[in-house]
């Protein structure tokens, strides 16, 4: 059976109502579905009951707070681009100083040092 235009909105218009009622008690869609009333004030005394006996008072509580605490001091301040975390590693970790080396010690190959001498040649 093919419900009309008219019945369709109707039924969608209801359904709309129920929700409205339910989430403003805290029913979850599920529970809002089962709301009966055909005005507003009856849907929501419904609601009200139905909250009641599940022992809801009133609308739901706010989502816990995330995990990991408040931001740092550090955050905003520049430390999200690249350069702002090249500093502040700068910053925390001083460039050592190295030995200067001889233009010697740049030219030559380690590999072809003889550190040992044949015996008997």
């Amino acid at each position: 059976m093919e419900l009309t235009p008219e019945q369709e909105r109707d039924n969608a218009l209801s359904e709309l109502a129920r929700l409205r009622a339910g989430l403003a008690v805290g029913l979850t869609v599920e529970q809002s579905a089962r709301l009966q009333g055909s005005t507003d004030e009856e849907l929501s005394a419904d609601a009200q009951a139905f909250a009641a006996e599940l022992g809801l008072t009133g609308p739901p509580a706010p989502p816990a707070p995330r995990s990991g605490g408040p931001r740092g001091v550090d955050v905003g301040n520049g430390a999200g681009t690249v350069s702002g975390g090249a500093e502040r590693y700068r910053a925390k970790h001083p460039q050592r100083e190295l030995p200067e080396s001889t233009e010697e010690q740049q030219r030559r190959n380690p590999f072809q040092e003889r550190t040992y001498t044949m015996n008997g040649r």
